[in-house]
This record gives structure tokens, sequence and C-alpha cells, in this order.
């Protein structure tokens, strides 16, 4: 039999995540994203309830919760706004998930509990000026130093860059294979904030998210100590598709998420709003949009759940991962479109929270892998062109193994 019901635990988490967004969050949304600047208090009301270290396992300091916890807590972020649920995805999936499967046991020790509580934000540095969905094209090197590395090169549309005090960067440490383009020349590294040629600026006058932080990472001769490296010399690339596919999951539950806020603004609105003689939820129309939003929430849902459940049991779900990203990126984009036409010409004002949904729906359809590389991934699995290998390290299911509790 398959059982849908979350467990009480699931439950728990997403009503607390629900009350706190709706307490301390969505009074103010709409003055953070007019003023475009991310607030600290986002990171220090979630680590009051410890969901900065949601899924990570108590012996690292974490709550130990399960993953589809971890994406109950980005729907109910993203219901309010995107850049909350953004918050959660980089410092847990991209910052937290890759240094407790790929770190070290010192990693772990010397990061994990810092992050977890929320004393330290993380983020991840992949992206760079001329390298998005082509990865190989990236410039960051490493130089070998005696027992050390030095890191040069600018990452660039990295959440979290200005406020984050952990980084994990991806870069080439073997330039020869960096000439041929073998992935296999790349490695990942820990960073820290304060480390000497390290600094960090913001992005302004982005389309949507703009309550969150995004920016650059620029090194010059970065020292880092060998001992923070991630993983292997040579698996960067495995490191860094790994990472993908965490934010993906959570990319994915906000996409969700930001579907059923689209639902219900439409939907309070409709039963109000009157237009000859009747209220516009009786138009059938109207009717059609709010009905396809409703499916469209009810299907993505599914496809993340799907992803979740195998997660938490310990099996690989790039594939499932990435058909969920794209189903709910794209449909959370069609619905913000037509809370806005729901709405009319007050979609069009920021007297209702409609236009900031669709501002902010655009970016999921980029970041994280855009659509189109969803679409791909997809196909290749289907055609047979794609299949997963074994990796070396991968992530602890649910719940954890007596060697990680």
């Amino acid at each position: 039999m398959i059982d849908f019901e979350l467990t009480d635990e699931q439950k728990m988490v997403a009503k607390m995540v629900k009350d706190l967004s709706a307490r301390e969050f969505s009074p103010q949304i709409t003055e953070w994203d007019e003023k475009a600047q991310w607030q600290p208090v986002i990171a220090e009301k979630l680590a009051t309830q410890g969901i900065m270290g949601l899924c990570t396992p108590e012996k690292y300091g974490g709550s130990g919760f399960d993953y589809i916890s971890l994406g109950l807590a980005c729907e109910e972020l993203e219901y309010v706004d995107t850049a909350l649920r953004v918050t959660l995805s980089v410092h847990i999936g991209l910052a937290q998930m890759p240094i407790l499967t790929w770190g070290s046991e010192d990693i772990r020790q010397r990061y994990l509990p810092q992050l977890a509580s929320g004393e330290k934000i993380g983020a991840f540095g992949l992206t760079e000026p001329n390298a998005g969905t082509d990865v190989i094209a990236l410039e960051t090197k490493a130089v070998k130093d005696g027992n050390d590395w030095l890191l040069s090169g600018e990452k660039m549309w990295i959440s979290l860059s200005d406020i984050a005090d952990v980084f994990v960067i991806i870069a080439w440490t073997d330039l020869e294979k960096m000439k041929k383009r073998d992935h296999s020349g790349v490695s990942a590294f820990v960073l820290e904030r304060g480390m000497k040629g390290l600094s960090t600026a913001s992005i302004h006058g982005k389309l949507g998210v703009r309550a969150g932080n995004t920016g650059s990472i620029s090194m010059d001769q970065v020292r880092v100590p060998q001992e923070n490296m991630l993983g292997l010399e040579g698996e960067g690339f495995k490191i860094a598709m790994f990472c993908l596919d965490q934010g993906r999951y959570t990319v994915g539950w906000g996409a969700t998420g930001l579907i059923k806020a689209c639902l219900d603004a439409s939907t309070t609105y409709a039963n109000s709003r009157v237009t000859f003689g009747k209220t516009i939820g009786h138009h059938q129309l109207v009717k059609s949009m709010i009905a396809k939003m409703k499916r469209n929430y009810e299907a993505s849902k599914l496809l993340n759940l799907k992803a979740g459940w195998l997660k938490n049991q310990g099996k690989r779900c790039t594939k499932e991962t990435a058909l969920a990203k794209w189903y709910a990126c794209d449909a959370s984009e069609v619905a913000a479109s037509d809370c806005v036409q729901v709405h009319g010409a007050y979609g069009y004002s920021n007297e209702f929270p409609a236009e900031r949904f669709y501002r902010n729906a655009k970016g999921a359809v980029i970041y994280e892998g855009s659509r189109e590389v969803q679409q791909l991934i997809t196909a290749d699995y289907e055609l047979g062109l794609r299949n997963d290998k074994p990796l070396r390290k991968s992530m602890p299911p649910h719940p954890f193994p007596k060697d990680w509790e």
C-alpha cells in the first residue's frame, strides 16, 4: 500500500514554519521587498526554531528531521516569499548537505554545529560570469602551495554571498585538465569569510527575489588549507552536481508553495470582487485559471513527495528531482501570471502580492539548472542516454543510521 499521510513530525514542522512565517515574516515582506535588502531577522527567527539545521543530524548540532520535512518547510516559506525559501535552500541544501556528505569528520565538526545553529550562514559558489549551465567553463583556479591551495577567481549570482560566513567553492585544481575541459580536474573547498583575499558584493536591480541577497564572491590568492578540501581532489564536479540535486529539490518544493500562494490569493480575490452583478469566481474563465492552479499544486506536491521519499530511503533521485523542479517551477510561473490576471489592474500594483509572486516566479525556471536543462535530463533518462552511476558518497537515509546520529 502507498501511504500519503504525513508523519506527526512532518506535520509539526510544516505547522511550525507556517505559523512562524505568518507571524514574523508575512506582515513585513512587502516592505522588505521594496527595500530590496535581505533582513538578518530572517535567519535569526528560523534559528530560534531549529530550522537552520532542520535535517542535519543531532550529532552535528542539527534538529535531525527528515528530507520531506525540509521540503515542507521550503513550501511554507515560499508561500510568503521566495527570499525566505532561498535562505533555507542555500544554507542547508547547498552548504550543510555537501559538508555533511562529502566532508571529513574534522570538517563536519568544525562547520556543521555553527551552521546548524544559525550562528553562521552558508553559501555555495559555482556560477561565474562566464559559467552557468556550462559548468566546465568555470575559471576559478586553485594552485597548490605547500600544504595549502591558493584560490583565485570570481563567482557571480551567488545567493547569500554578501551575508554568508562559510562558502563551498568549486575550482579547477588540475590546469592541464582545465585546458581539455576534463571535469575530473575540478575540486571543492570550504572557505571562510575573513580569509585574506576573499571579498563579496551584492547585486542590485533584480527583477524578483528582492528581499533576498544575491551577489558575487571574489578571490585573490585566498590561502586554503588542504584539510578544507571536500571529498578527494578531482571530485569537485561530482560534488557540484550533488549540490544542484539538493538545490533543485528545495526549489521544486518552494515553487509548490508559490503555486499555493497564488491559488489562495486568487480564490480570496475572486470571492470578493464583483463584476456584472456577481463575484468574478462565477465567471468560467476565472474558474479555469483557479482550477489549473489547484491541479498543478497537487501534481507538483506529489512529484516532490516522491523525490523526498527516495531521499529518506537513501536512494539516488536525480531523475525525480529534475522532473519535480521542472514541473513545479513551470507551473508556478503560469500560476503567478494567472494570479495577476485574476486580480486585473490591482494585480499590476503592489497593493496585492500578485505582482511580487509574478516577479519571483521567473527566477526559479532559471536558477539551479534552467527548465531547458531539466527537460534534457528527463529526456535523456527516458531515451537511455543517461544512467546514474553510484557515488562514492551519498546522503544518509532517514532515520539516520547509528553512526550518523
